[in-house]
């Protein structure tokens, strides 16, 4: 999830903002709008009509606001200031439960800092992340496995003082979750995120407590305090692009809906050199999965398991894969915001090619 995403920020605030509108436009949603001289009631509007409103809107504006993920039963929270200049986007992030830390990003490049330990994490991440993940997909099959309901109620609930438009996104098949998106009347910003069950209960919240919108955040005084790294240890992490093939990887049965959007090569200290994991990811215009596979280590893949955080799913197993009159042990780590079935549909599909 990337500039900053709901689950891009959840992520962060579990030690793992949203945004949508277009250019310029300050009008309510959803509206009737016209096409072709014919007017389109709001419950007909397309998936992708819906979400391309959310995703620009932060790239428009200026805000501070604190953030509160609830997940699994636990609570985090962060404040956020957040400014954009024509192309350029800076964030900071400051944790306000757990341990401290502190997140900037200027585009695609992304320092954590870590008082307790005087470590900066230095890393790029392209910014393709943003929720819907519109950018990394084609946005019309989005339309294929979701629908777009607005809600029924009148006045929806306000959402840190604003009012606002609540819009349900309902999986066609029991491959991913669903979603509940108030978004900011006027602007179409993205203010509360809540990710359902196949059964539509409530896996997770993402929410502001507290927003202005408009806020004087200044560009270049979040760019010095991200450049302020003395006395702290810089450490950079490290990753190459790659793809699939290349890594002798292939999905012999694509799971409906998801495309391949990147592949990196991740060195990993306890491998020799060029053996590091392999991260291939997916997106189908919403829920993303990664793929991190190595080399079978038993000393250190000790358990195969399935587990969950909130609407972060992870597996764990053994593959013993052959490629022509070759055999070889893989650890396969998938994780994604889908159900179970997904990630072991992932598993099952891979083959090696080389």
């Amino acid at each position: 999830m990337i500039f900053w995403s709901f689950r891009a920020l959840a992520l962060v605030l579990f030690g793992f903002v949203a945004t949508y509108s277009v250019a310029g436009d300050s009008r309510p949603a959803p509206v009737a709008h016209s096409t072709g001289g014919k007017v389109t009631p709001p419950e007909s509007r397309p998936v992708t009509d819906w979400l391309m409103r959310m995703h620009e809107a932060s790239r428009r504006r200026a805000y501070v606001g604190t953030f509160v993920v609830t997940s699994a039963g636990n609570m985090s929270s962060a404040r956020i200031w957040h400014v954009c200049d024509g192309q350029q986007q800076m964030e900071r992030v400051e944790s306000l439960t757990g341990a401290p830390r502190s997140t900037f990003r200027h585009n695609d490049q992304v320092l954590t800092f870590l008082p307790d330990a005087k470590l900066v994490r230095s890393e790029r991440r392209e910014a393709s992340g943003l929720f819907p993940k519109l950018t990394l997909t084609d946005d019309r099959a989005i339309a294929d496995h979701y629908t777009a309901q607005p809600s029924p109620v009148a006045q929806p609930d306000r959402v840190a003082g604003f009012q606002t438009d609540l819009l349900l996104l309902t999986p066609k098949d029991k491959l991913r979750f669903g979603y509940r998106i108030w978004s900011e009347k006027k602007t179409g910003l993205v203010v509360k995120l809540q990710t359902l069950d196949t059964s539509g209960n409530v896996l997770e919240q993402s929410a502001f407590s507290e927003l202005q919108l408009d806020a004087p955040v200044r560009m270049d005084r979040l760019s010095q305090m991200m450049g302020r790294t003395e006395g702290y240890r810089v450490e950079k992490v490290q990753q190459a692009k790659t793809s699939p093939a290349a890594e002798g990887w292939s999905l012999k049965s694509p799971v409906p809906g998801f495309q391949p959007v990147h592949c990196y090569k991740r060195p990993a200290s306890t491998q020799p050199a060029g053996d590091g994991a392999m991260q291939w990811v997916f997106s189908d215009g919403l829920a993303a999965v990664s793929l991190f596979v190595e080399i079978y280590d038993p000393q250190r893949h000790l358990q195969e398991a399935t587990s969950a955080v909130g609407a972060t799913q992870t597996l764990t197993r053994k593959l013993s894969l052959k490629s022509g009159d070759k055999s070889s042990d893989w650890w396969l780590t998938a994780v994604g915001e889908v159900p179970p079935a997904t990630l072991m549909a992932f598993a099952q599909g891979l083959e090696r090619t080389k």
